[in-house]
C-alpha cells in the first residue's frame, strides 16, 4: 500500500457518507470530505498530524497572503494530487530492500512482535510474561490492515513513551499533549481544519530536497547505541513531523480477513512486525509546532507538556491557549500564529476551538486517552496581556479553594486525617468539572473588555467568588454526607465545614478577588 496514492483514509463527506479517499482527496470540491473517521481517538488526532505533516512537508504556503488564498478556496485536488506525488517513493508502507514509511531502513534482525504491540496502551513483555494484564488483555488486535497497521505505527512513533533499555521516546517525549486550532462550525470541510494548522514556508526552514533528514526512513537510521543524540542542529526541522524513534520493520502480510480494529474485510492483514532498541535519540531545543512547551530556565531545551493525570481542564488553559508566566507554559507555534497573525485575517469570518488531546502515560503504561476542545480568542497585544492577567487571578483562586476542599473532605472523612493515606484526585477532579462551564462563561465576558490594562470588572469577580463557594460546598457535601446514615459523623463533618469556610474567606488570594469584586458580600 502506498499512503499517498492509494485510498487508506477513512473519512465522512459533506452528505454524510462514509468513504476511503486518498490524502489528496481532503481537497475535493464535490461532497467535499468533512471529518476523519478513524476506530479509535488516538488514531483520529494520529491522522489529523499525518495530513497535518504532509501538507507541512509537500505543499505549505510560501507566505500568509498565500496561506489565506487557500483558506478561501481550497487548490484543486488535481494540484494538491501532483504535489503530493512527489512524496510518493517515500511513502510505501511495505518496501523489499528500500524505503518503508516510519520503518528502519536496514533490520536484518530484530525481536518478532505481536501486531497489537504497536498500539500503545498494549500489555508489554513483563506484564504478559507475570499474567498481569487485567484491564486491557492481550490478544485484542491479533491482526491489523494496512490502514490501521500504518495509522497505529504512526501512533507509535509520534507518540512513543518509554519502551524499555534503548527503547526511546518519540521526538516530543513520551506522551505529549498536541494542540490544534479547529473552526467550530459543524460543517467545516476537513481541508479548512488541517490548513489552520500549516506554517508558511517563512516561519520554518527552507526545504531544499526531500531526504533522509526530513524524512528518516529515507537511509540509514541514526542510532544510539552509543549515547549519540540527534538534535534540530543534525537535520531538518521538519523532521518534528516525521520523528522515527523506533526501530521497526513490520513483516509481511498474511492472507485476507477481518481487522480486529476497524471491522473491515482486507486482502492482507499484518500479523506482527519486528524491532530493535537504540534507536534515534531526539535531543536538544526541539519544538515541535503543534505540542505547547514549558520553558524553564533550568533547563534551557524545554519539556513538552504532556496528558494530565485527571483530564485536561481550564486550569491548563492558559498554558495550552497563551502562556502562563508561573510556571513557564507556552502554546504551541500554531497557537501562537493564529493568535498573533491568522485570528487577524479570520475574526469576522468564525469562531475556532484549541482541540488538545494525548495520552496520560506511567512510563511505559498508558493510564488514559484524554482529550478536551477550549476556546481561542484573537486578541490584541494589551488584551492578551489583561486576559492573562485576569484568568490568573481566577485560576489561582481556584487553585487555592480545591486545595482547602481536599483536606477538609480528608478531615470529615477520617479521626486522624494527617495519616490518613490514599488518592484524593477525585476530589479535585470533581471541583475542576463542576466550575468549568462557569470559568469559561466568564472568560468570553473578559474576552469582549480586556484592552484597558486595569482590572477586570468588578461583577466578574463576584461572579467568580460565588461560584467558587458554591461548587466548593457541594462538592464537600456530595463526598461527605452520601455514606449510610451509621458510617457518617456529623460532627466531624460539621467542623470540617466551618473550618473549610473560614479557611476559605480568610485565603489571601479569595481575599484579593473580594478586594476587586468591591464587596465582602460577594462571596
Amino acid at each position: 500500500m502506498n499512503l499517498i496514492t492509494d485510498r487508506w483514509l477513512p473519512v465522512i463527506r459533506q452528505n454524510s457518507q462514509n468513504d476511503w479517499i486518498a490524502p489528496w482527496q481532503i481537497a475535493e470540491a464535490e461532497k467535499p470530505v468533512i471529518e476523519i473517521n478513524a476506530p479509535r481517538p488516538d488514531f483520529q488526532g494520529a491522522l489529523y498530524q499525518l495530513l497535518i505533516g504532509l501538507l507541512q512537508t509537500g505543499f505549505a504556503p510560501d507566505d500568509e497572503d498565500h496561506w489565506l488564498e487557500y483558506w478561501e478556496e481550497a487548490p484543486d485536488s488535481a494540484e494538491l494530487q501532483a504535489r503530493f506525488a512527489e512524496l510518493a517513493p517515500a511513502f510505501e508502507l511495505i518496501s523489499h530492500g528500500g524505503p518503508a514509511f516510519l520503518q528502519d531502513f536496514d533490520l536484518p534482525d530484530g525481536e518478532a512482535k505481536s501486531i497489537a504491540a504497536l498500539l500503545i496502551e498494549a500489555p508489554g513483555g513483563k506484564t504478559l510474561k507475570d499474567n498481569l494484564d487485567h484491564f486491557v488483555k492481550r490478544g485484542s488486535a491479533n491482526q491489523l490492515c494496512p490502514s490501521c497497521a500504518a495509522t497505529a505505527l504512526f501512533t507509535l512513533q509520534t507518540n512513543a513513551p518509554s519502551g524499555g533499555v534503548g527503547h526511546r521516546v518519540g521526538l516530543r517525549g513520551g506522551g505529549p499533549l498536541t494542540t490544534l486550532v479547529v473552526p467550530k462550525a459543524p460543517q467545516t470541510t476537513l481541508w479548512q481544519k488541517l490548513w489552520l494548522n500549516v506554517l508558511n514556508h517563512e516561519d520554518l526552514q527552507p526545504v531544499e530536497k526531500l531526504d533522509v533528514s526530513i524524512l528518516p526512513w529515507l537511509g540509514k537510521t541514526r542510532t544510539s547505541e552509543k549515547g549519540q543524540f540527534t538534535t534540530p542542529a543534525d537535520v531538518h526541522l521538519l523532521q518534528a513531523y516525521w520523528g522515527m524513534p523506533r526501530r521497526i520493520r513490520l513483516a509481511e502480510t498474511s492472507g485476507p480477513g477481518i481487522c480486529d480494529l476497524c471491522g473491515r474485510h482486507a486482502e492482507s492483514l499484518f500479523r506482527e512486525y519486528r524491532t530493535k532498541n537504540y534507536g534515534t535519540n531526539y535531543d536538544g531545543p526541539w519544538r515541535h509546532p503543534l505540542t505547547p512547551y514549558r520553558l524553564d530556565p533550568k533547563n534551557p531545551n524545554g519539556l513538552s507538556l504532556k496528558g494530565q493525570q485527571g483530564g485536561l481542564g481550564y486550569r491548563h488553559w492558559l498554558g495550552l491557549a497563551l502562556q502562563d508566566d508561573s510556571n513557564g507554559d507556552k502554546a504551541a507555534q500554531i497557537v501562537r500564529q493564529y493568535n498573533q497573525e491568522r485570528g487577524r485575517k479570520l475574526a469576522d469570518r468564525g469562531r475556532v476551538a484549541l482541540w488538545c488531546f494525548g495520552y496520560d502515560m506511567d512510563n511505559m503504561k498508558a493510564r488514559c486517552w484524554y482529550e478536551a476542545r477550549f476556546p481561542v480568542f484573537y486578541l490584541s497585544a494589551q488584551q492578551q496581556n489583561d486576559l492573562i492577567a485576569w484568568a490568573r487571578e481566577l485560576i489561582d483562586a481556584a487553585r487555592e479553594t480545591v486545595k482547602i476542599l481536599r483536606s477538609e473532605v480528608k478531615a470529615a472523612w477520617f479521626r486522624r486525617p494527617e495519616d490518613a493515606k490514599g488518592d484524593m484526585s477525585q476530589i479535585d477532579s470533581q471541583f475542576w468539572q463542576a466550575s468549568e462551564a462557569e470559568f469559561f462563561r466568564l472568560l468570553e465576558r473578559l474576552a469582549t473588555v480586556a484592552g484597558d490594562g486595569g482590572m477586570a470588572p468588578a461583577e466578574i469577580y463576584a461572579d467568580w467568588l460565588n461560584v467558587l463557594v458554591a461548587k466548593m460546598i457541594q462538592v464537600f457535601e456530595v463526598a461527605t454526607l452520601t455514606a449510610s446514615p451509621e458510617e457518617l459523623d456529623l460532627k466531624r463533618i460539621v467542623n470540617a465545614k466551618k473550618s473549610m469556610l473560614s479557611r476559605f474567606h480568610g485565603n489571601k488570594s479569595i481575599k484579593q478577588l473580594k478586594t476587586h469584586a468591591k464587596t465582602e458580600e460577594a462571596a
